[in-house]
């Protein structure tokens, strides 16, 4: 039952106890009404019958004194008396006027009637003592007969007023017994109606107050200690209590909203941080390889449950490549053409299957009853397509809001400029590690893959061979002809040493017009083939010049072999003594490095 229907009940209740004991105090109150009402006939009736006992010795008085003194004074008091007295009817009206019962009335008439009797004696006796018979009217007043008729007519009055003393009692008894019920009743239903009105208070004040203060002082404690889960009572009426429900609803509602932002907060934060340390890692890549691993390792925990992969663009082909994946994709091609992606062409994101309708891609294998939600995101870098980021969003996943596409451009701006500095790395490393002429290694990057190459052949057992090339009167060719036919011989050497191995990086620029080639894993024979073949094809060479036909070229070669004819560490200098050599006996010729006794030890 509602709290409503409970107090409007009880104040119903009140109400009618109210009317009850308010009509029960009337009662009581009439009641004593009716008892004054008899006390005050009592009166009256006592004072009328004294009266009437009062008329009857006055004039018995006044009749004997005037027989014992013969003072006519009491005659005449006698007289005037006598005359105000009433017939019978007449004497005890006013005594039936103020509420003597009938029976009373006839105790009173014979108490009068009696008086009556007395007054005709006292008559005769005045009559008698008139006449001067003094005796006689002392016998009539003094006898014992007249005594008899005194005392009976005093017995009367008595008897009347012992029946209205009786009476009286009795209706003051019962008026009295009526009036105290009256008012134990009225004290019951007053006691009724202040307990209820105590028990609805206390009720009202248990369920209006008491119980919802309880119930909010228990969510208070709870919200204090950041526990948003209390919920604070619904307190549908309006008063001080319902305002601090709605307050602490208020207070509850800012605290969950201030919650989420502080876990949306803490999720971004822990977001960036990730992308950071991503970014981070894939700045310190020195390769390919490296970029291809870190990418590998955090985008699953970036974007967890999406598959994907990494494409890079082959800027010779115009084919979007495979570079590395993850969490299996199975909707997207390995390979495919630039052209086939919208997001390469466009430059912007593409997500076919998001909130708004667009064309899918055609490098995606697109069911239309089933479509693959879908995400492509271009990796540029000033302005520059360098790949592409994909992701595959399975069925029943989360919808990525606008704020988590956030992160996804973020991923693919960061990806895209860790490639490009890599790329732009590579590019400075190249130019650094190359000869701008003839396109060949340097000798600087020689430094670097001499040492792989002496590693690797130590470690499988193998020998290293070593080419030093001299291009013949090279000096007085570049004074003849200038410097430009000079250079065009550089690069046409440079083009013979490049083809001429299955490794192009293994030809070097030495220095000025020498060249160097390392030869792993062949023999002495094979390499003094090798350094045979690479003398006659430059022998081949026909350059022209606008100043004329520069003439053929020659090379003087020497040929070194680690560990045969010396130690690894000693493998330039011993080429290098063998092409002196070579050119000491005649130049355009092939020369076999000389077996030392330190080496051959």
């Amino acid at each position: 039952m509602r709290l409503a229907t409970i107090t409007n009940w009880a104040y119903g209740a009140t109400v009618l106890l109210t009317i009850v004991s308010s009509t029960t105090m009337i009662f009581a109150s009439n009641a004593q009404e009716r008892e004054r009402e008899a006390v005050e006939q009592r009166y009256r009736l006592d004072r009328a019958t004294g009266t009437l006992g009062d008329e009857i010795y006055r004039l018995s008085d006044r009749a004997r004194q005037y027989v014992n003194t013969g003072d006519p004074t009491y005659l005449a008091g006698y007289r005037s008396e006598v005359a105000a007295l009433a017939s019978v009817e007449q004497r005890i009206r006013h005594i039936g006027d103020a509420g003597a019962s009938a029976s009373e009335l006839d105790a009173l008439k014979k108490a009068i009637a009696l008086a009556d009797t007395l007054h005709d004696e006292q008559e005769t006796a005045l009559a008698a003592q008139e006449r001067g018979d003094a005796a006689t009217a002392r016998q009539i007043l003094f006898g014992p007969e007249y005594e008899r008729q005194l005392d009976r007519s005093e017995l009367e009055v008595q008897r009347f007023q012992d029946q209205l003393d009786s009476r009286i009692e009795e209706r003051v008894a019962d008026a009295t017994e009526v009036s105290i019920l009256w008012k134990r009743i009225s004290e019951v239903v007053l006691a009724l109606t202040a307990l209820l009105v105590l028990c609805v208070l206390y009720f009202v004040f248990k369920r209006r107050v008491l119980h919802p203060v309880v119930r909010l002082s228990d969510v208070v404690n709870r919200l204090a200690v950041q526990d948003f889960a209390a919920e604070p009572p619904t307190v549908e009426h309006i008063d001080e209590i319902g305002d601090m429900a709605q307050a602490i609803r208020l207070f509850r509602e800012n605290g969950i909203e201030r919650q989420r932002l502080e876990v949306e907060r803490d999720a971004d934060r822990s977001m960036r941080d990730l992308l950071s340390r991503m970014t981070q890692r894939m700045q310190g890549s020195d390769t390919l390889h490296d970029l291809k691993e870190v990418v590998r390792r955090f985008i699953p925990e970036i974007v967890p449950d999406l598959p994907g992969r990494l494409y890079l663009l082959d800027q010779q082909s115009k084919l979007v490549v495979e570079a590395c994946s993850w969490l299996g994709p199975v909707r997207s091609s390995a390979q495919f053409s630039a052209t086939s992606c919208w997001a390469l062409r466009r430059g912007l994101r593409h997500r076919p299957a998001g909130d708004h309708v667009d064309v899918p891609c055609d490098h995606i294998d697109w069911n239309a009853e089933a479509p693959v939600d879908s995400l492509c995101l271009p990796l540029m870098a000033q302005r520059e397509t360098l790949g592409l980021l994909y992701f595959e969003m399975p069925a029943g996943a989360a919808n990525r809001g606008a704020a988590q596409l956030i992160y996804f451009d973020m991923l693919a701006e960061n990806i895209g400029l860790a490639i490009a500095n890599l790329q732009l790395r590579d590019s400075l490393r190249e130019m650094a590690m190359a000869d701008p002429l003839t396109g060949l290694a340097n000798r600087r990057q020689l430094g670097h893959v001499l040492e792989t190459q002496i590693a690797q052949a130590v470690r499988d057992g193998e020998p290293l061979s070593c080419l030093m090339i001299d291009v013949d009167h090279f000096k007085r060719f570049n004074d003849v002809h200038g410097h430009e036919a000079g250079d065009a011989v550089l690069r046409a050497v440079g083009r013979v040493l490049a083809n001429v191995t299955r490794e192009p990086e293994f030809a070097f620029r030495y220095g000025g017009e020498e060249f160097l080639l390392l030869l792993p894993a062949l023999s002495p024979e094979q390499a003094a083939e090798r350094a045979q073949d690479i003398r006659d094809r430059i022998a081949t060479i026909e350059l022209a010049h606008a100043g004329g036909e520069p003439g053929g070229l020659s090379v003087s070669i020497g040929l070194a072999v680690a560990p045969l004819h010396c130690d690894f560490s000693r493998l330039i200098p011993t080429a290098d003594a063998a092409l002196l050599r070579a050119k000491a006996l005649g130049r355009d010729r092939v020369e076999v490095a000389q077996v030392r006794k330190a080496a051959a030890l």
